[in-house]
Order: structure tokens, then C-alpha cells, then sequence
């Protein structure tokens, strides 16, 4: 039994080699054929490009680099736009000096006149309208109001903010003597003691600050004090 299964298998196995063999041969020679027919064909070369010349570069101008030389990182100074230092600050306007001083007003017949004086101190002049006083010409003045031009600016001010209402040195030492110093007054007369003015219906009245006692006799009168609803009436009555 082992034997026949021995020699079955082995046909088979030899069935099998001679078929690969075969199926090899076919495909080797398929291979060969093929490569015969790839190589020996012959492919047309398609027709050249014309040739055209490149055109010529242009001339190196400085404007087409001017931005490498203006930008450059490692150098400020090659940038043209340099900052400009700010304008100088001009210097603050010139205070306006001290006004006139106002003493009084008048309006006659050639118009408005000013009594001014440059200080407190000095001299007063009748100033009109354009004329100049100190450094100020004077535009315009009126009862309560007063114009005035210094370079380019015109003051507006009331007579008010302008009048000397300081008091002289001497006035006001005088002031405060006259508020320190006691108020003298005059010791009062003597009171007269007795009856004094006879009236209509003959009696006597007493005289202010008269101290004598109630009941007092003096030439032929004595002192009566009578309640009264406005107070203590005093008289001197006659003795009978």
C-alpha cells in the first residue's frame, strides 16, 4: 500500500515540475519577444524649437538700488528722512505794566477828559481820548467805565478798579490817635438842692438831682413826692 502511494506521488510531483517548466519557457520567451519589439522600434525626434536671442538687461541705474543704501539696518544714518528738532518755544508775552491811576472825570464842550496819574504819587493830567499817558494811550472814558491801549491789546476796566483808595500815612496815624485816645467829657454841673421854677398853679418843681429828703422845708416850701402811673412826680408845695 505504502508503495503505490509512493510512486502516485511522486508522478505528480514530477507532473508538477515539467508544468512550471513549461509555463517558465513560455513566459521567458514572451519576455524576450517583447523586449526585441520595444527596443527595436524607432521613435521620430520632434522637431526643434526656433531659437530666439535673450533680450538685453538693463542699464544699472543708482535709482533702482537707491532703497539698499536708504534702508540699510546696520547704519542710521543712511536714512534720509531725519527727524527735525521741534521749534523753539517762543517766549511768554511781556506783562502789562501798572495801569494809570483815575482821580476824577469831566465832559466839556471838547469832550471827555480823564484826570489820570501814571502812580499814586506823581502828578495828575488831563488826559483825552488818543492821547498817551505812561506807556498807555487812552481810547475811551466814561463815569464808570475806562479804555485803554498797551502794544497790541485794549484793557477794559470801571473807574473803580482804578481810583486811589489808599488813606495818607499822616490821615490814618490821625485815625488811630483819634480812635485810641479817651473821649474827654466835662464833669456834669452841680445839683441844685431847694425848689426850683415856679409854675401857673404856685407850686415849685424840683431841680434834676435834687437829694433832699421828702418832707424837706426850704424857703417856705416842701418836698412832696406823689406816685404817678409814669413814675414819681416831685414838687415843692407851699407851707401853710
Amino acid at each position: 500500500m505504502n508503495r503505490k502511494l509512493w510512486i502516485v506521488l511522486n508522478l505528480a510531483l514530477a507532473c508538477a515540475v515539467v508544468w512550471t517548466t513549461v509555463e517558465l519557457r513560455d513566459a521567458w520567451r514572451a519576455a524576450k519577444a517583447h523586449q526585441a519589439a520595444t527596443l527595436g522600434h524607432r521613435v521620430a525626434a520632434p522637431p526643434a524649437a526656433s531659437w530666439q536671442p535673450l533680450p538685453n538687461p538693463p542699464a544699472v541705474l543708482p535709482a533702482a538700488y537707491k532703497d539698499v543704501a536708504q534702508k540699510d539696518l546696520l547704519d542710521r544714518s543712511r536714512d534720509p528722512n531725519v527727524p527735525l528738532p521741534p521749534p523753539p518755544v517762543p517766549p511768554p508775552p511781556p506783562p502789562v505794566p501798572p495801569l494809570p491811576v483815575y482821580h476824577g472825570y469831566m465832559n466839556l464842550d471838547g469832550g471827555p477828559i480823564a484826570i489820570l496819574s501814571v502812580t499814586k504819587v506823581s502828578s495828575h493830567e488831563a488826559v483825552r481820548p488818543g492821547e498817551t499817558i505812561g506807556e498807555f494811550t487812552l481810547r475811551s472814558v466814561s463815569t464808570t467805565e475806562i479804555e485803554f491801549a498797551w502794544k497790541d491789546q485794549v484793557i477794559h476796566k470801571s473807574v473803580d478798579e482804578l481810583e486811589d483808595n489808599t488813606i495818607p500815612a499822616g490821615q490814618a496815624v490821625a485815625a488811630r490817635t483819634e480812635v485810641a485816645a479817651p473821649v474827654y467829657a466835662p464833669p456834669p454841673p452841680p445839683a441844685v438842692q431847694g425848689p426850683g421854677e415856679t409854675t401857673h398853679f404856685g407850686v415849685k418843681l424840683c431841680n434834676p438831682g435834687d437829694t433832699s429828703p421828702v418832707g424837706a422845708v426850704v424857703d417856705g416850701y416842701r418836698k412832696v413826692m406823689s406816685p404817678t402811673p409814669f413814675g414819681s412826680s416831685c414838687l415843692w408845695e407851699p407851707v401853710q
